[in-house]
């Protein structure tokens, strides 16, 4: 291990698998991580919770997003990765801008309530 490998923090956890379930409730989020862990986050959940700067303001890390106008029905059209380190979900609502990296993930699909 050189010096380098000392100071570079941990890589977090990442998911070893990732799936799209269609459910009575829309589509979800599962994710396996590498922990064994099994995660899971509905399209809404996910959205309620994006990190972009349209949904946070960037200088005081308030949540500016309206819960209000995020429908029940919600779904995700799209999970592309991030590199090594995220993945970019669209959602129904044409929103394409959060980038969700994969503590943010672990952390949202931990809290979501179970999807059915």
């Amino acid at each position: 291990m050189s010096f380098w490998d000392k100071l570079k923090p941990a890589a977090p956890a990442a998911p070893t698998a990732i799936h799209m379930d269609v459910t009575r409730d829309g589509k979800v989020l599962r994710l396996h991580w590498e922990d064994g862990k099994r995660t899971a986050a509905t399209a809404r959940a996910l959205r309620l919770a994006c990190p972009c700067a349209a949904c946070v303001d960037e200088w005081t890390n308030a949540r500016t997003l309206d819960p209000a106008t995020v429908p029940e029905t919600l779904t995700i059209h799209e999970v592309a990765p991030v590199g090594n380190y995220a993945l970019r979900l669209t959602f129904s609502d044409q929103h394409a801008t959060g980038i969700f990296p994969w503590p943010v993930l672990r952390d949202v699909t931990e809290r979501a309530p179970a999807p059915s």
